[in-house]
């Protein structure tokens, strides 16, 4: 079972305080968002396998190393994972996209699927799946299952905030999903938003209430 990454660099410890100040506006926080993003790609992505090739520099023939094996699909969900995917694709932009789309019910706070739509190829990728928030872990298991059911193996779930009852209830569902996170907040109030957290992603990204 992995252990979850809480990545401690100070760029993204920084860009984090920013994005918690409620008076970050909408376009600096989707910026804000967007770059954490690719600064936790480049640590999401450090397993990355290597082959040697053979290339012809200006001055000589020599050995340099390339990405070899499975390629990469991003799957944000739907809509505040949209806000990380173009920081992703900076940085490895071959990568395909899909999508996922759940809502947490205001009553039970279960997630419900509305939508999804995957490469005609997502199960011979590597998958790193998207969501600012890890909160209950609901939605990010359901959006696991979702990439298991159509053949995907391997996963890592990247968030921006994560709370330790979703790290908890996502760990426990599905064990074998690398968990990368830039902050592990305190707890989830009554209405399961975490604390001290940033609010709603998807409100502040999108400037929607």
């Amino acid at each position: 079972m992995p252990k979850p990454i809480i990545m401690d660099h100070p760029l993204i410890q920084h860009k984090v305080s920013l994005i918690r100040d409620k008076r970050t506006p909408s376009k600096d926080f989707r910026e804000l968002i967007s770059e954490i993003a690719m600064l936790m790609c480049y640590e999401a992505t450090r397993d990355l396998p290597l082959k040697e090739i053979e290339i012809e520099t200006p001055m000589k023939i020599t050995t340099a190393k390339v990405i070899s094996g499975r390629k990469l699909a991003f799957v944000p969900i739907l809509r505040a994972g949209l806000g990380m995917c173009d920081g992703m694709l900076a940085l490895v932009p071959a990568a395909k996209v899909g999508h996922i789309g759940l809502y947490r019910d205001p009553k039970t706070h279960l997630p419900v699927e509305y939508y999804c739509k995957m490469p005609s190829d997502i199960a011979e990728r590597d998958v790193i799946l998207l969501d600012p928030m890890l909160a209950t872990g609901g939605s990010a298991s359901d959006a696991v299952d979702a990439l298991k059911s159509r053949g995907v193996r391997h996963i890592k779930f990247c968030c921006i905030i994560a709370a330790p009852e979703g790290i908890a209830a996502l760990t426990e569902k599905h064990p074998d999903v690398q968990i990368y996170a830039a902050a592990l907040d305190e707890c989830l109030d009554e209405n399961k938003y975490i604390l001290p957290g940033l609010g709603d992603a998807g409100d502040r990204i999108f400037g929607t209430k």
